[in-house]
């Protein structure tokens, strides 16, 4: 199973799946941003600005629906404590209407979900799709 929730009484699939959300969106935005980054100092590109541009709408459009799934949280009384991710996926522990509960997301439907995101606030999400292979297991560089 890719995702483990542990819970004491039974969160809703709606509340893990805002929970699942904030995650990938919060990992997505970092990741949008650190490459818009590394493209604009690389000097490895003739037009830098086009594509700093284009990761740049993939940012703001992550930003305001992270903003979105925020507000959403706030009003379930749903509260993320920690986030954390090891070499098995990623982890957050939270709590919904006083109760505690964890949900885990292995790497590789995180990545997958990520990617297919990412791929969609780009505009690209009916382009050359390229998902077909499994990714491998490593996992990512990223800390929140």
């Amino acid at each position: 199973m890719a995702t483990i929730a542990k819970r004491n009484r039974e969160a809703t699939q709606e509340e893990l799946s805002l929970v699942r959300s904030y995650l990938l969106l919060t990992f997505i935005h970092k990741v949008f941003e650190r490459d818009c980054r590394a493209i604009g100092k690389s000097g490895l590109f003739k037009m830098p600005q086009l594509y700093m541009e284009l990761v740049s709408i993939g940012a703001k459009k992550t930003a305001l629906m992270l903003q979105e799934v925020k507000r959403e949280l706030e009003s379930q009384n749903i509260t993320i404590s920690t986030i954390r991710q090891d070499q098995k996926g990623v982890e957050a522990q939270f709590k919904c209407r006083g109760i505690a509960g964890e949900l885990h997301i292995q790497w590789p439907s995180f990545r997958r979900e990520m990617t297919l995101r990412m791929r969609a606030y780009l505009g690209l999400a009916g382009e050359f799709p390229i998902l077909a292979r499994e990714e491998t297991s490593t996992p990512m560089a990223l800390s929140i």
